[in-house]
Formats: C-alpha cells, structure tokens, sequence
C-alpha cells in the first residue's frame, strides 16, 4: 500500500542539530559509555522550590481545568509587573500572550504574519530555530553575517543593506545562542535608528537570556531604547532560562495589539493555553524573589571563565569571551585538514564535533547549524567538575590531531 506524502512545508526544515547531538549522547550512555554533553543549553540548577509549592498547591485547590488560551489574567498580570520592573516597558494586559515556551511564541508569530516570499532578517550565527521556523510558515529567512571581529553583533550598515521591501521582520536575540554575544544600549540605539527608517519591518527581540549578564554588562531590549518603535517591537521572554524551568514550557510576549490577536487566534488552534500547574508556578517566579537571579548568573561567569581559561591553552582554538547567556563559541580554524587519531579528517567544524563524541565522548554542536563555520558551540550550564574532564577531553582530542 502506498503511504500519502508528508508535506511539502517539511521538505527544507531540518531537525534541530543540538537536538540530535543531545540524543546522540544518550545514546552512547545508554551503551554505558561515559558522555560529557555539552550540547544541551539547559540550566543544570533545580527548578525553585516556590514554584514547585505553588504548582503543588494550585493542583491540591483544583486548578487543572482548561486555561485561558492566552494565559489566566494572574499570570498576565504578573508579567505585566515583570516587563515594567525589568525592562521599563508597559503593555496592557491585552497585549500579553503565554504560550508553550518561547519557540512557541516565535512560532505563533511567524504563521500570523509572513505571506509567502516575505523575509525575516537574521542575525547569524543564530539560534536553529529561527530559519526553519521561517521557512515552516512560507517565508524567507535571511541571514545577515555578524562576523567575531565585530564580537558576533550586528552592524547597522549591514542590517541597513539587508532591508528590502520584501522585509517582514527583523528578529533579535541578544545574549545571543550560540555566541552569548549581548549589544549595549549604545549599540541597540544604533540599530533603532536603521529600523525608524524601516517602517514596514516588524521587531523581535528575544530576550530568553537577559538575566544572564556578565562583568558589571547591562541587558537592554530594544523598545526600551527606542520608544517610538514600540508599537512595531515583539518582546520575547520566558521562564526556562533564567530559573531553569525548561520543562515547565513557558513563554511569554507583550506587543501590538492586532498582532497579538492574531497570535492568540493561532494558537487556539496548535495548542490552547497552557498547563495551569504551569502558570501558578510562573506567576510565583515572577513575582517572586528575585535575589537567586544574581547569585546563579555570579555561578554561571565562575564556569565561563574556567572554561575560556582552559580553551585557552588548547593550540588551534580561539574563542570570543561573551556577555552573556551560558554558550562559548570558539574558532577552530587552525584544525582544520587535520586528521584525528581515530583516522577521521577534519575537513569541516561537522567533522570536528562528530569525531570528537565519538573518540573521546564529548557532545558540542558544530557552528554550521547555527549558520557559521568553522566554529563550534558549547555550553558552560554543567558544574565545574564536567566541564573541567569536558575540557580535559578536549585537549587530548585537539593534541591528537595530526
């Protein structure tokens, strides 16, 4: 019997390639085989114990009924108080949205607004999600090169050349995956200014990664910066990140009005609201204390400069010392052409990733996923014991090429 065809959409949109890394590490643990993952950007801290109380007590008080599509109005309330505490950004409730995490949101977004042909400018590298996200819902993405001489960020002339009247959006990420690269106030003014020319062009500005911030740097979203694109910005945020609560599957977003609307109208049909449990714990973060924000980014700058310190006595890797979120993306360059001890040669930053999980058992995502080689992408969100045989491995990978 013939099987019907899988959709056309699906044909250009790839399987996430630090999913697949991830996956790839259980599978050689479950062969027994010691694995150091350091593919996965996922908080290595416990989920606080407030949320967790709140979500137990709001499930023992009944609440696990259908949600509001668009979040409880506590919920929304509470990220209300957090986008004006935070970010000095004030949205009415009606132009709030929670969704199943921040990919979600994106998500949502993205099928809203892009007709076929539109594009959406990326700043590359970039996070694996974003181009396929584009791509599912009929559009262009676009990547705009953000080279390391320029730390991984965006030039103005270069987003001001990328502009066409095809330009849907333009999407932000800063603390940037994969490089951890963030723009200072200064620096996003000057991108406003390109995008106050732009009227046509709809912002972004994921900001997953804005409580993990480095040496004194200030996190800053772009329509704080610049208010008079307010009405034209999405702000992107989440609960996974910043208080490690990736399994909740919480995103939120405060925009225009319509477009919200729009989001919410999707929504009702991929998912509806989500997990109550979910919310009551949300709500109990965001208003909660605030203090282990401070003291986890404090634990996470300790790990990232053990690990840059380390990278930096292997021969052949260079790495760019970020602002923020937990990822190093080094340069290795100089390796390649080499040929591993395994007998693999290193033509490309795939070769290297791959052969280094399989001769020494040490899960990285090569640079090409996000868009830019040869680098590749590790993340620093595991104790300081892994990552310290992690970069052990590493080394006696890198020495034993030839």
């Amino acid at each position: 019997m013939t099987m019907p065809a899988i959709a056309d959409r699906l044909k250009n949109v790839s399987v996430s390639a630090s999913v697949a890394m991830t996956q790839k590490a259980r599978d050689l643990a479950a062969q027994g085989i010691k694995v150091i993952g350091l593919s996965t950007g996922e908080p290595d801290f416990p989920t606080p114990e407030h949320a967790i109380e709140a979500a137990y007590a709001a499930a023992r008080a009944g609440d696990t009924k259908y949600p509001p599509t668009d979040g409880t109005p506590a919920l929304r309330a509470a990220i209300q108080r957090k986008f004006k505490r935070d970010n000095n950004l004030d949205y009415d409730v009606t132009r709030i949205l929670t969704a199943g995490g921040g990919k979600q949101i994106i998500f949502n977004a993205m099928l809203a607004t892009i007709n076929p042909g539109d594009e959406v400018l990326i700043p590359t590298p970039a996070w694996i999600s974003y181009a396929d996200i584009v791509k599912f819902a009929g559009g262009v993405p676009v990547p705009v090169n953000c080279t390391q001489a320029n730390h991984f960020k965006l030039r103005p002339e270069d987003l001001e050349a990328a502009i066409t009247p095809k330009t849907k959006w333009l999407l932000l990420n800063y603390p940037s995956n994969p490089t951890g690269s963030a723009c200072s106030r200064a620096e996003m003014a000057a991108i406003a200014d390109v995008m106050l020319r732009h009227e046509h062009v709809w912002i972004m500005t994921d900001d997953m990664y804005e409580h993990l911030i480095y040496d004194d740097f200030e996190f800053c979203t772009i329509a704080d910066v610049e208010p008079r694109l307010f009405d034209r910005v999405l702000t992107v945020n989440g609960v996974s990140k910043a208080y490690a609560m990736t399994g909740w599957r919480m995103g939120f977003c405060g925009g225009p009005a319509d477009l919200v609307k729009a989001m919410s109208n999707v929504n009702t049909q991929n998912s509806g609201g989500i997990c109550t449990l979910t919310q009551a714990a949300a709500i109990a973060v965001l208003d909660g204390p605030q203090d282990l924000l401070k003291e986890r980014a404090t634990i996470y700058q300790q790990r990232r400069d053990f690990v840059l310190g380390r990278l930096a006595d292997i021969p052949g890797l260079q790495c760019h010392k970020p602002e923020g979120a937990f990822y190093l993306f080094p340069n290795m360059s100089e390796l390649i052409g080499r040929t591993s001890r395994g007998g693999r040669r290193i033509g490309s930053d795939t070769d290297f990733v791959m052969a280094l999980m399989e001769e020494h058992h040490v899960t990285t995502v090569q640079g090409a996923a996000y868009g830019m080689s040869p680098y590749f992408r590790l993340s620093y969100a595991t104790s300081l014991d892994v990552l310290g045989e992690g970069c052990d491995r590493i080394a006696e990978f890198c020495a034993g090429l030839k």
